[in-house]
């Protein structure tokens, strides 16, 4: 190749890139300007007041799905009563009034007793994270949607997350040493565990977690249960009680309930649903350690404090599974509740019996390093 074809060459390739160039600047001028899209707003209201741990819980949720969506979707968190009361939330995403809700199934026991096989049943010997188990495993998924859908025709979708720390028996005015102590006094619970108090000689109101020191204060209630020692020092429980109860058996097994609105959940794209559906199990896990972190620094806070923190007396614990023993047979009546407790009854049978087996003891653990600390 002589000099001069080089040159030419070397001219063609400048001209040739120099048009590529353009070219490509030309169509960028020439596309038309995209908008932003707009993020999907969801209007979310909880079951609890604005300064309860569970907004805190709620909060995470909203943080992992704005981050996971990139911004497509925003949720506008609302505490109980921002659009109606507590214990309404599920009408309200029925009827779109809300795009979804976190709360718990038993406060919507009044539809159907059923609703607290979802959290507040009998435990069957498993706990929180075994009974969630059963749900995404064992079939309570499907036993879920039939309730709410089939049985009861409700225009939602419910995902389950977070298994409770068991709630404590509660707040009282005096130390209960045996059973004797409960018989005739008026306390605060929901759901089944109503009913289970009920067979255990107590008289029980179910009120939402606001209004439980007012009625306190009143002589409305002699003693109560709301769930964790977080939630219960942030409303004022200490000041009203100074014995505290941990360990029982009326709800131990309670997980919360994201709903949403069928309709609305239908209409987003199928990336946003996975977001949202998924993101609850995300936030189980940050729930879970928020939970362990607070709840221990916030039972600490209580014994400095002047609370009583004892555990429940075993003929307690002993009178409640047999309360739930005969409470279990009337609530077999009811078809569908049988078909969910022979169910639970199966999974737990074969899934405790690994659990209990494979686990150490570590209370034994607990007390060898920081000996003295229990007193059980």
């Amino acid at each position: 190749m002589s000099a001069t074809e080089s040159i030419a060459d070397t001219r063609r390739g400048f001209l040739k890139r120099g048009a590529l160039v353009a070219g490509a600047a030309a169509g960028t001028v020439a596309a038309p300007a995209v908008k932003a899209q707009s993020p999907v707003v969801i209007k979310m209201q909880t079951s609890w007041p604005s300064s309860d741990i569970w907004m805190d819980f709620a909060r995470q949720y909203v943080e992992r799905v704005e981050k996971m969506s990139g911004g497509r979707l925003k949720i506008d968190l609302l505490p109980a009563g921002a659009v109606v009361g507590a214990f309404q939330v599920l009408d309200a995403v029925h009827d779109g009034v809300i795009d979804a809700a976190h709360t718990v199934p038993v406060y919507w026991y009044g539809k159907h007793k059923a609703a607290s096989l979802f959290g507040t049943g009998p435990v069957w010997g498993g706990s929180a994270a075994t009974m969630l188990a059963w749900f995404y495993a064992g079939g309570g998924q499907d036993f879920y949607k039939e309730l709410t859908q089939d049985i009861l025709g409700l225009n939602v979708y419910g995902f389950y997350g977070f298994p409770m720390p068991a709630q404590p028996f509660g707040w009282f005015k005096n130390p209960v040493t045996s059973v004797n102590d409960v018989r005739g006094l008026k306390y605060r619970t929901v759901g089944l565990a109503a009913d289970l108090m009920q067979q255990m000689g107590m008289s029980v109101a179910q009120l939402p977690g606001g209004e439980i020191v007012p009625a306190m204060e009143r002589g409305v209630i002699d003693a109560f249960e709301f769930n964790n020692p977080s939630s219960d020092m942030r409303f004022g429980a200490q000041d009203v009680a100074k014995n505290y109860m941990l360990s029982s058996y009326h709800q131990a097994s309670e997980s919360f309930e994201f709903l949403f609105n069928k309709d609305f959940f239908d209409d987003l794209d199928e990336d946003l649903q996975a977001i949202l559906q998924h993101g609850v199990e995300a936030v189980s896990t940050s729930n879970h350690a928020l939970a362990l972190d607070q709840y221990s620094q916030d039972l600490r806070k209580l014994q400095e404090g002047g609370v009583n923190v004892i555990r429940t007396p075993q003929d307690v614990l002993d009178a409640q599974l047999q309360a739930w023993d005969k409470l279990i047979p009337t609530l077999e009546q009811d078809e569908f509740m049988k078909r969910v407790m022979d169910s639970q009854r199966q999974f737990v049978e074969r899934v405790v019996f690994y659990e209990i087996m494979n686990a150490p003891d570590y209370a034994l653990a607990y007390e060898h390093y920081f000996p003295g600390k229990l007193k059980i």
